[in-house]
């Protein structure tokens, strides 16, 4: 199924889609149970759709996987469609966005870490150096505002 061919109040939805973006969640009442919401992005090779997250869903994906929707439904709301899972359908990433955990797996740079502190350490030599030559000794800021400080 492709995302131009979806129709409003549509059922038994099987599709996949890329995911473009994930809105920040919104949390919720209703009939006196609380839940989270939020809005993403998701796309095929005939278009966009807003796709509407619940709950764990949220958590489930991220700009630039590509996720399975099985049993899902389309809404109409203001005049768009929406894409969701309602209460029977499933959502499920079959491939994740590769940069992404590429940026979360990469190991620090230990010697770019060395030299980044090497060269704070001798900034703060250089510091200490010149407030003990002459004479004086930093001193810390005060805790106040100027405009705290009224003339008399």
């Amino acid at each position: 199924m492709a995302i131009k061919d979806l129709k409003a109040r549509q059922g038994n939805v099987d599709i996949i889609v890329d995911i473009v973006d994930v809105g920040t969640a919104r949390e919720f009442e209703k009939f006196g149970k609380s839940g989270r919401v939020a809005t993403a992005i998701a796309k095929d090779n005939t278009g966009d759709i807003k796709l509407t997250l619940w709950n764990d869903d949220i958590n489930k994906v991220k700009p630039g996987d590509k996720a399975q929707l099985t049993n899902g439904y389309v809404s109409e709301w203001q005049g768009e469609l929406q894409l969701t899972t309602g209460k029977f359908g499933k959502l499920e990433v079959i491939e994740e966005n590769k940069e992404a955990k590429k940026e979360m797996r990469e190991e620090p740079n230990e010697e770019e870490n060395r030299k980044t502190y090497k060269e704070a350490e001798q900034k703060l030599e250089k510091i200490e150096g010149k407030s003990k030559k002459n004479g004086s000794e930093l001193e810390e800021e005060p805790d106040y505002d100027e405009e705290d400080v009224s003339e008399e």
